[in-house]
C-alpha cells in the first residue's frame, strides 16, 4: 500500500523545537541514537533530556557517504541553531564529544549568541546547512529515501547537506530540516536540497518548497500555525524566511483524539473529514499587511504511516479560510 499518496498535505507536521543541537556521530543509529550509537550514553543522554527540557532538539549527525560507518580526520562537527526571532547559526569541531556539555543551553534556549558564544571556545559563525533524515532503525523508508537523496545533494553542495537521525513525519521521506531556520520539509529530492541551500544564503527559500506537498512548516510554531503561515507563504509567494510572524486569535474545539502524529510524524490531507479542532490564526507580514486564517485539524484514513506499517488514521490540517485584515 502506498503511504505517500500526492494529495496528502505536509502542512502543520513540523517538530516542535526552538534550537536545535546536531552533533556530529559516524557509524550505525539506533532508534534512539542519542543512546543508541557510537556517543557515549551518559552524553547522548544528558544533552537530549538538556535540550528537550529547555524546547530544543538534539540530532546527530553523520557525513553523506556510501556506509555509515566511515570516520573522517577532524573530529566532530556540531552546531547550535537558533530558530527563534533573528535565527544564527554556530559551528565548532570538537575532539570529546563530551565538550558540548559546556554549553550554556539556557542561554540557546532564549537566543543569546553572545552568552552562548562565550560558553564554548571555538564557535563561529556558520552558513545554512540542511538535515536529511537517513535513521533506517527510527523508519525503513528514511534509510531508503533519505540516504540516497543526502548523498546526491552532498555531490551538489559539498559541506552543507548531512544525514540526520530524526526529523519526524517519516511518512514525507526523504525529510529534512534548514538550521538555523528550523524551515522543515517533506519530499526532497537533490536538486530541491541544492536549491533550498542556495536561497538560504539569502535568507529566502526557493519556489519549489511552497504549497502543501513539500513545506511542513517552521519548527517554532505549533502545528496549527505551521499550516496557517505555510498557507500565506503559498498565496502570497512570500520566500523570506522572516518575513511572517504567527499568533493564535481563537480556538473551536470540537475534539480530535486517536490521531497519529505525535512528535511532528503525523499530518496527511484528504477528503474525509473527522471531527477536529477549529482554530484561527493572524498572519502578519513585516510590510504591515495581515491574515487571518481559519485551519481545522482532522483525520483521514486509515494510512499506512510508513514502509510496512499497519494502517492507522492519520492528523491533518486544513485550512478553512485565509481574509486580508487590517490591524
Amino acid at each position: 500500500m502506498r503511504f505517500d499518496a500526492e494529495d496528502i498535505s505536509a502542512y502543520g507536521t513540523a517538530a516542535r523545537a526552538h534550537f536545535f543541537v546536531a552533533l556530529e556521530q559516524p557509524g550505525p543509529w539506533g532508534r534512539d541514537a542519542a543512546t543508541q550509537s557510537h556517543l557515549p550514553v551518559a552524553v547522548g543522554s544528558s544533552l537530549s533530556e538538556a535540550c528537550a527540557a529547555r524546547g530544543g532538539r538534539l540530532t546527530l549527525l553523520r557525513r553523506p557517504g556510501r556506509h555509515a560507518d566511515e570516520h573522517h580526520p577532524g573530529g566532530h562537527a556540531a552546531y547550535l541553531a537558533w530558530a527563534g526571532v533573528d535565527p544564527w547559526l554556530l559551528e565548532v569541531r570538537l575532539d570529546d564529544p563530551a565538550t558540548l556539555l559546556e554549553v550554556d543551553l539556557d542561554a540557546l534556549a532564549r537566543g543569546d549568541r553572545a552568552a552562548v558564544t562565550a560558553s564554548l571556545p571555538g564557535l563561529a559563525p556558520a552558513a545554512p546547512v540542511l538535515l536529511v533524515c537517513t535513521n533506517g532503525r527510527r523508519d525503513v523508508c528514511c534509510a531508503v529515501r533519505g540516504r540516497p537523496v543526502a548523498l546526491d545533494a552532498a555531490a551538489l553542495v559539498p559541506g552543507r547537506v548531512w544525514e540526520a537521525s530524526h526529523t519526524g513525519g517519516h511518512r514525507f521521506a526523504p525529510t529534512g530540516v534548514l538550521l538555523p531556520h528550523g524551515a522543515t520539509f517533506a519530499r526532497l529530492a537533490a536538486p530541491l536540497c541544492a536549491e533550498i541551500l542556495a536561497a538560504a544564503e539569502t535568507g529566502t527559500l526557493p519556489a519549489g518548497v511552497s504549497g502543501p506537498r513539500h513545506d511542513r512548516g517552521r519548527s517554532t510554531l505549533e502545528p496549527g500555525a505551521q499550516a496557517a503561515e505555510a498557507h500565506v507563504r503559498h498565496v502570497v509567494d512570500e520566500r523570506s524566511l522572516t518575513a511572517l510572524t504567527t499568533a493564535l486569535l481563537s480556538t473551536d474545539a470540537i475534539g480530535a483524539a486517536g490521531l497519529a502524529g505525535a512528535d511532528g510524524d503525523g499530518g496527511d490531507g484528504g477528503d474525509h473529514l473527522h471531527h477536529g479542532e477549529h482554530v484561527d490564526f493572524l498572519v502578519t507580514h513585516r510590510d504591515g499587511r495581515a491574515w487571518r486564517v481559519g485551519c481545522m485539524q482532522s483525520s483521514r484514513g486509515p494510512l499506512s504511516e510508513s514502509c510496512g506499517k499497519a494502517p492507522v488514521p492519520v492528523a491533518v490540517w486544513h485550512v478553512l479560510h485565509c481574509e486580508l485584515v487590517s490591524v
